[in-house]
């Protein structure tokens, strides 16, 4: 059973990572929701969809500051998703999250 933290309101969406988990710099890739977490910088927490804009692949890591997809090559930066070395057209879509303690829910 998961707990409700304080105020007794219920996480907003399921747990996609523990802060810890979330190297600064860098981030991880949460396969199952389809969403990469990244701290761009200390205490700054971003998701963004982890389905490539190029052709759909899964990203695969987030390594040297850039989500890194794995099909042919193209490279997002960790900050705000932008397209860091191409293929891919555009960056990817933000994900909406709450960081509760140490827990990073979506919504």
């Amino acid at each position: 059973a998961s707990k409700a933290p304080a105020g007794g309101k219920p996480p907003a969406g399921p747990e996609l990572a523990k802060t810890a988990d979330v190297p600064v710099g860098g981030g991880t890739v949460v396969k199952d929701k389809k969403v990469v977490v990244t701290q761009p910088e200390s205490g700054t927490f971003k998701a963004f969809s982890a389905v490539c804009t190029h052709s759909g692949c899964l990203v695969a890591e987030v390594a040297d500051g850039t989500i890194n997809c794995p099909c042919h090559g193209s490279k997002y930066r960790v900050a705000d998703a932008s397209v860091a070395d191409g293929p891919a057209p555009r960056p990817l879509a933000e994900e909406k999250i709450t960081v509760t303690g140490n827990s990073i829910t979506l919504g």
